[in-house]
């Protein structure tokens, strides 16, 4: 049974833009998310070749700031904090499109270093335990003028 599934209000993405469809399981320090969105036609990243593998960087990054959100709530912190994606490293891909008919895709993120500032996670996504990408990834959370 999934753990989680209202994951907009967990992340600054609305609409066809949030990609997973449910958390499956997460701790302190990793999350394993399950979407079916890349079969959509009408997939916000798709182009008519279908959905090409560099934006499971993108599943990757929002499985990163669902898993900081579901820890920020676990601590009584709610809402939805602002980050920048601002470095990919060691990304592999090892498919060029993502197979719409091979079933649901898995996506897992692990959280390598994070505080106020920022956060480091590995990711990858995988799709009937085959693995399609893989990386690391990190985000900051600028700083918010105070108020006044």
């Amino acid at each position: 049974m999934p753990i989680e599934t209202d994951l907009a209000s967990l992340i600054p993405h609305a609409g066809r833009m949030c990609l997973l469809d449910a958390v499956l399981a997460w701790d302190a320090t990793t999350l394993h998310a399950r979407s079916s969105s890349h079969a959509l036609p009408d997939h916000p990243l798709r182009t008519a070749a279908g959905l090409h593998a560099v934006h499971l960087a993108e599943y990757g990054a929002q499985a990163m700031a669902v898993h900081g959100a579901l820890r920020d709530r676990a601590q009584g912190i709610n809402g939805v904090k602002p980050g920048r994606l601002v470095s990919l490293r060691d990304v592999l891909l090892a498919v060029e499109f993502v197979d719409p008919l091979a079933g649901s895709v898995d996506v897992h993120a692990e959280c390598l270093y994070a505080d106020d500032a920022g956060a480091q996670y590995a990711f990858r996504v995988e799709q009937g335990g085959r693995l399609l990408a893989s990386g690391r990834a990190a985000v900051i959370h600028p700083s918010q003028p105070a108020p006044g």
